[in-house]
């Protein structure tokens, strides 16, 4: 059955995003289409820079800016005091993990579907440091189990628990709120990578729990590329956290051998950043805020149920996605073809899609016994004949290769 929608509100939605004329994008959790306010808010700035001068715009600018950051911070149940920007979503993580002292036989407490980039990092910091990483066994049916990450956290008192809470290659959600209860029960430190989760999930961080959350721009949440950011717990900020190389943004140069930080969040910042990209997130936080977050996810979900339903019908696709609860990412096996080689196909069709393959999530995959697969992520903004189209497609590339 065909999910329901608001005509108006999804022409309304369509209208806003031009390139849905052209193809049908189902691609949003790679890079969704920006709405129309956020390209006119990039442009603008740009436009204002080359009008007036980089350093002239952002003095011009000053409290777009601010507001941009504190619609961001809304977006997170979160004051702008909690908030850092960052180039991406991996950097605000990455700055998050430099608060710790790392030493040899700390435990890294995490789950076995954690974001590749994150693993890659626990991984060089127990080459180097001697760090050890402990992933924490999944349910039967799939996702973390939160029983078995208690049991840990008692027996090996981890120095960090840190977990992906959607992960890239799966429609999973793992249960983040649960885990931080626990966090805070046993008062051991709690990072989030929120990056497939901001714009398709309703997100309350202090509710969660977590002392940080890293996220992204580019993806559900529909902004532009190459912009961030991390939420930082009035917690962590009170116990004087900040990065190892913190620099002139997020602390003062007061004496020869004395600096002070930066009193908020901004402290995890640095100086240099896109003053366009910036404005451009906060006009996709606002967007975000107007179609309604949990619109957002029960028409996105709905989208993603249809289409799993319409995969599994097509001879020769196995359906990747397990877990309690399943989000806005479909992943299959498209037959014995490459998803990069299908993910192709499809471009010149029309269709985006994107191809994850072994090295974006080995444990997972291997257990699976996949080498790629192919991911499908709609967005509010599209639309079931987009999925039939897909499917059709996709049955037809399939047919052919036979």
């Amino acid at each position: 059955m065909r999910p329901p929608a608001d005509a108006p509100a999804l022409a309304r939605w369509r209208a806003d995003t031009p390139g849905c004329e052209r193809r049908a994008h189902l691609n949003n959790a790679g890079a969704s289409m920006v709405p129309r306010p956020v390209r006119q808010a990039v442009d603008a700035h740009l436009d204002l820079e080359d009008e007036l001068g980089g350093y002239e715009a952002v003095d011009a600018q000053a409290e777009a800016l601010l507001e941009a950051g504190d619609a961001v911070a809304r977006l997170l149940g979160a004051d702008r005091r909690n908030l850092a920007l960052t180039q991406n979503s991996t950097t605000g993580f990455a700055q998050a993990l430099d608060v710790f002292d790392f030493a040899s036989g700390d435990v890294i407490l995490t789950s076995r579907a954690d974001y590749a980039s994150n693993q890659i990092m626990y991984l060089s910091l127990a080459s180097r440091l001697g760090v050890e990483i402990v992933r924490a066994p999944d349910l039967a049916e799939g996702g973390v189990d939160p029983d078995a990450v208690r049991e840990l956290v008692r027996r090996r008192r981890p120095t960090l628990v840190a977990m992906t809470w959607i992960p890239t290659n799966s429609g999973l959600v793992q249960a983040v709120p649960a885990i931080g209860e626990i966090c805070r029960t046993e008062e051991v430190p709690y990072l989030v990578d929120a990056c497939q989760a901001v714009g398709q999930l309703p997100i309350d961080a202090q509710a969660i729990g977590c002392d940080y959350l890293a996220g992204t721009a580019r993806k559900f949440l529909r902004g532009p590329r190459g912009i961030g950011f991390l939420y930082v717990s009035d917690r962590a900020i009170a116990a004087g956290a900040y990065p190892l190389l913190v620099d002139m943004h997020g602390a003062t140069w007061t004496e020869p051998d004395r600096f002070e930080l930066t009193p908020d969040a901004r402290r995890f910042e640095s100086w240099e950043i896109s003053s366009a990209l910036a404005l451009g997130l906060g006009a996709a936080a606002r967007y975000a805020l107007d179609v309604g977050i949990e619109t957002a996810r029960d028409r996105a979900r709905a989208l993603a149920a249809y289409a799993r339903v319409r995969l599994a019908e097509v001879p020769g696709v196995r359906v990747l996605d397990r877990g309690r609860e399943l989000c806005a990412i479909v992943t299959i096996e498209p037959g014995q073809r490459p998803g990069a080689e299908i993910k192709l196909a499809l471009r010149a069709r029309g269709i985006n899609t994107s191809a994850p393959d072994r090295t974006d999530a080995v444990i997972d995959m291997d257990e699976k016994g996949v080498r790629s697969a192919l991911r499908i992520s709609p967005h509010y903004y599209n639309t079931a004949g987009e999925i039939d189209m897909a499917v059709a497609v996709l049955e037809e590339l399939l047919r052919s290769s036979c």
